[in-house]
């Protein structure tokens, strides 16, 4: 089954893309080949790092691509396209090459997490896509992440279909929150399209069909012994629904020889109401029976229950997650990088009056070191497509803004990060199971330093520029300061 859910999206694009196309194609240079890159400026909720998300999907779109006689007509009743462009794209073929950091890995600011090189046409038109499939992935995987991180082992379930942005955000969402270390989903379709755990027990709704809340709960246990969670906070949680459940796990469960799951709870002193219903299960000989919270939870929140030593075994995250609530937007961008003209390849430099707003020029890689002694990582280096970083030699690092902040590092082990994942248009890799990448994920994130990892006042991770890309990229804003201000020539 193909879970691809842009088989036919095409058209899903900014306008400009094809307008900008239109022109290279009409001016002859739609096959000029060029260096694109993505990346993005800074980490989601003032946080070290992000989650790179999202490549699956972006790879099931470039498969698709295809502009059929539905499309053609559109554009052609825009009346800006000329017949040439029109006949392009009906018989459109992607050629390009395409580079990306795995899904899970620990990313971060100002270095290329997609790299595209080829015709800029092709390269151009794909940009919208690639923004949103990769920053709606990696926000949601990076807050799940944070998430995760604060519930200290603890499960987290993803319970934010219902308030999700769209169906895709639903979807997608979950398989993100999955990827960032969420242990199921509330939503049933990412269970059957990537196997990612769907869980759910009741609503409030359940518990106000019945006569009273015990024979709700009774119902419930005698269709579900085996996974019996219970909902207790309709009415009372401590008067009313823990009594209530306690009453059906003696005498429904018990005489099946079976054991409750767990209990839930929605509103009110989660701290408070999980401390009172630990002591209350234990004493009635049930403390096996799980307390789960939910209730507009996050990070923050999730910290501060565990800090006042709350029992609560497992949490469920909706809306604050699949939403990425806090901080909304990842915030990647796509930007020229080089082109090649004739045999040689041209880095291409925006400069801007903001120093966060330049780019790097040229055909890059990136690479991270780590530290054979401990196995955390030390910093990324991003360099020129074709260097290599030598093991067996120290390495120098360097603040590419500020060159004085420079040290020497050895005893080292750096692996290029990014892999190909298509060779002239053709798809040379195939995607991890979603298990896999999650996996995948918190053995990458275990090799950041604490200090990378805390939620406030992270320390800065590096992300330097090898010196023969610096060479470049100095040199063109040299010589871009120089043309626009000619008197200091």
């Amino acid at each position: 089954m193909n879970k691809s859910i842009y088989l036919n999206s095409t058209l899903l694009t900014d306008f400009y893309e094809l307008t900008m196309a239109n022109g290279y194609f009409v001016r002859g240079i739609g096959d000029r080949e060029v260096c694109f890159d993505m990346f993005f400026r800074s980490v989601p909720d003032g946080g070290g790092y992000a989650i790179m998300a999202g490549v699956e999907q972006f790879i099931d779109y470039i498969k698709n691509i295809c502009f059929d006689d539905e499309d053609i007509e559109y554009l052609r009743g825009k009346h800006c396209f000329s017949e040439e462009f029109l006949t392009y794209l009906r018989n459109f073929k992607f050629a390009c090459d395409v580079w990306a950091i795995p899904e899970g890995t620990p990313i971060f600011p100002s270095e290329p997490i997609v790299t595209v090189r080829g015709p800029v046409i092709q390269a151009q038109f794909i940009e919208t896509m690639l923004l949103l499939l990769i920053n709606h992935q990696s926000l949601i995987a990076t807050k799940a992440n944070r998430v995760c991180r604060a519930a200290k082992g603890r499960a987290v379930m993803e319970f934010g279909t219902r308030r999700a942005q769209g169906g895709d955000g639903a979807i997608l969402g979950a398989r993100a929150a999955y990827i960032g270390g969420c242990a199921a989903t509330a939503c049933t379709i990412a269970d059957r399209d990537y196997g990612i755990p769907a869980t759910g027990t009741m609503a409030h709704s359940w518990v106000m069909m019945f006569d009273s809340e015990y024979d709700a709960f009774r119902a419930y246990a005698e269709e579900y012994p085996d996974a019996c969670t219970l909902l207790i906070d309709t009415y009372s949680v401590l008067k009313s629904g823990l009594p209530n459940a306690i009453r059906v796990f003696d005498e429904v469960l018990a005489p099946m020889g079976k054991r409750p799951k767990g209990v839930r709870i929605d509103s009110g002193d989660l701290a408070y109401l999980s401390r009172e219903i630990r002591r209350t299960l234990d004493e009635a000989g049930y403390p096996d029976c799980k307390i789960i919270a939910s209730n507009a939870l996050d990070e923050f929140i999730i910290k501060d229950l565990l800090s006042q030593d709350a029992p609560i075994d497992s949490f469920g995250v909706g809306e604050r997650l699949i939403t990425s609530r806090s901080e909304p937007v990842f915030g990647g961008v796509y930007k020229l990088s080089a082109v090649v003209k004739g045999d040689e390849l041209i880095p291409k430099l925006k400069l801007s009056e903001n120093v966060g707003k330049m780019t790097t020029p040229g055909f890059k890689s990136v690479w991270r070191l780590y530290d054979n002694a401990t196995g955390h990582a030390i910093a990324d280096v991003v360099t020129l497509h074709d260097e290599e970083i030598n093991n067996d030699e120290p390495y120098l690092l360097f603040d590419p803004e500020h060159v004085w902040k420079s040290q020497w590092v050895d005893d080292f082990h750096a692996v290029r990060l990014p892999v190909q994942i298509f060779r002239k248009g053709e798809c040379c890799y195939e995607s991890p199971d979603v298990s896999e990448i999650r996996a995948y994920c918190a053995r990458q994130v275990d090799t950041l330093w604490d200090e990378v990892l805390r939620f406030e006042n992270p320390h800065t991770y590096y992300v330097d520029l090898s010196k023969p890309l610096w060479d470049i990229k100095n040199q063109l804003i040299t010589e871009a300061r120089i043309a626009t201000n000619p008197r200091r020539r």
